[in-house]
């Protein structure tokens, strides 16, 4: 199992953000904007949910991949740290998921 976590993507994608949009993907992204950024993620949602539907396991963990990523760079450009989506996250499992969506 990897060591691998979200902190990690988070860093990486700070440290890809500042090079050159001709050598990152994630400088590009950067680049074009939030809604670049955005649209991408929405195109990654769509395509992990694709595969959830059709069942296919090797796709969806592919795409899971990708929505993470893109869904780290469009927090970033939007200025928000992950540690807040983290306590966000954290504030709900005080309560059932059923209790929280009654709360809105």
């Amino acid at each position: 199992m990897s060591g691998f976590t979200l902190s990690d993507l988070e860093r990486i994608v700070e440290e890809r953000s500042k090079a050159s949009p001709e050598e990152s993907w994630t400088a590009k992204l950067f680049a074009a904007g939030q809604p670049k950024a955005a649209k991408k993620l929405g195109e990654e949602a769509i395509e992990a949910v694709m595969a959830a539907v059709a069942n296919d396991r090797d796709n969806l963990t592919y795409e899971a991949a990708d929505l993470l990523y893109h869904l780290l760079v469009v927090l970033k450009i939007a200025g928000i740290p992950l540690q807040n989506v983290m306590g966000e996250l954290e504030r709900r499992t005080v309560q059932s998921g059923l209790q929280e969506k009654a709360s809105r």
